[in-house]
């Protein structure tokens, strides 16, 4: 090979390199997939103090109880969700497979069973807005159920893409793993 300023190899024009410099797909994959992820988890941060706010601004009796209600019973085990998360962001700098996995599977116990208890919780309420057009709990004018209907919709799908792009690192790690054993 050529030096930087030195003489070119017999036979070749110096272009010849570029095939050894593509980074393998499952890198590649392995920092897309960690950018996504903090993006959600970034979101998920967000949710988590926009809900953390609200608790806090209820409790204390900050603001009226007609313009920020009392949190439903879903929120307090929904303020555990963040360990997951961070979880998740610990595995990223090594590639720790089983943070990862812990994170994972804490994900669906901390943050997407509480979403289906507060589903589940808020459901009556939310019938009986639908149906007589009563709200008794109200967040700056809207509809408390209304409110928390949303989030916990928006927090599902930051939870589900969040364990979806989880699972296709985890199969990129294994498979740079797989890889260095066979050599």
């Amino acid at each position: 090979m050529a030096s930087r300023g030195g003489p070119r190899a017999a036979g070749t024009d110096g272009s010849d390199f570029q095939h050894r410099e593509r980074v393998a797909s499952h890198y590649q994959m392995s920092v897309t997939l960690k950018s996504e992820i903090k993006k959600l988890i970034y979101t998920h941060v967000i949710i988590w103090l926009l809900l953390l706010a609200q608790m806090v601004v209820g409790h204390l009796k900050l603001l009226p109880h007609d313009q920020v209600a009392m949190p439903y019973q879903w929120e307090y085990p929904y303020l555990l969700s963040i360990l997951p998360s961070l979880m998740g962001l610990l595995s990223f700098p090594r590639n720790n497979i089983s943070y990862l996995v812990l994170s994972m599977i804490s994900t669906g116990l901390f943050s997407i069973a509480p979403l289906i208890y507060g589903a589940m919780e808020m459901f009556p309420m939310a019938q009986q807005l639908y149906r007589h057009g009563k709200a008794y709990r109200f967040i700056f004018g809207f509809s408390a159920v209304s409110v928390m209907y949303l989030v916990v919709v928006v927090a599902a799908q930051v939870h589900g893409w969040q364990l979806y792009y989880s699972k296709k690192l985890l199969d990129s790690w294994f498979t740079s793993t797989q890889e260095k054993k066979k050599k």
